[in-house]
């Protein structure tokens, strides 16, 4: 894990409002569906202005820590929102400090073992601390790269 200044970035895309407790649950789990929504061929060709080819998953509105609610927007990285398409919804992510690593190898799995040792981090006390405002994961050929946000260094 380095601390970098991610980017600022505006994605387009699908939203659904859930939290880990219920992801942990098949009955309750709301982020399979919106990938599998997010991943049919096609999705965001009607997208006007993108950036590249990734998916980008956005992580914001947290109701309190990595134990509360939080939004997940699933979408594509914009020049502009002037017109979205129906259903979907823009997201202006803040340029930021943040904790940067790499997940690489086979998906979910190696995403998810980024994001064990982010709340291992985060439980421990970590330095820094999380900010819990917006997170980025950002989804390429070569694997995800994924942007927690934190509070910045003390100087």
């Amino acid at each position: 894990m380095n601390i970098v200044d991610r980017p600022e970035v505006l994605v387009v895309g699908y939203a659904v409002r859930t939290c880990n407790a219920d992801e942990m649950d098949p009955a309750r789990a709301k982020l399979p569906a919106l990938w599998q929504r997010a991943g049919v061929p096609g999705a965001f060709a009607h997208v006007p202005g993108r950036v590249d080819e990734s998916l980008y998953a956005v992580l914001t509105d947290y109701e309190s820590d990595h134990h509360g609610f939080y939004t997940q927007v699933v979408g594509v990285a914009v020049r502009t929102a002037a017109a979205l398409p129906e259903g979907m919804v823009a997201v202006r992510v803040p340029a930021v400090p943040a904790l940067r690593l790499e997940a690489r190898g086979s998906m979910p799995g190696a995403l998810v073992e980024c994001w064990q040792r982010m709340w291992k981090h985060t439980e421990s006390g970590g330095t820094p601390p999380r900010a819990f405002s917006t997170d980025l994961e950002i989804h390429h050929p070569e694997g995800v790269d994924l942007y927690v946000a934190v509070f910045p260094p003390m100087r």
